[in-house]
């Protein structure tokens, strides 16, 4: 499942505003940094700040085109990500079973 570091990363990418708002952008299709920057008010650094933190978590690939970086969301660190919330919140009830209740 990774480390706590790296899963940390997947839920700092997903727990700010303006992130969510470019990965919504990001599902209908790659796009240019330029084309993300202008609808969300974002200085050029600002967006590059925002983009290494998806790209960090695995949620967000970039590659260069000249001197543009072009962004898409990525299916490998969707998958991920849904298997890590899924592993973190589904109760392993075999240890469950062994302890008892808080407060006992």
């Amino acid at each position: 499942m990774g480390t706590h570091l790296e899963n940390a990363r997947v839920f700092k990418a997903l727990c700010d505003p303006k992130r969510l708002a470019i990965l919504e952008q990001l599902r209908s299709g790659e796009k240019c940094a330029c084309v993300l920057q202008e609808p969300m008010d974002l200085t050029q650094s600002g967006l590059s700040y925002h983009m290494k933190i998806l790209c960090d978590s695995g949620l967000v690939t970039s590659r260069q085109d000249g001197k543009w970086t072009h962004y898409r969301l990525s299916e490998k660190g969707r998958e991920k990500a849904v298997e890590l919330l899924l592993a973190l919140t589904t109760p392993i009830t075999d240890q469950a079973d062994n302890f008892p209740p808080c407060g006992r």
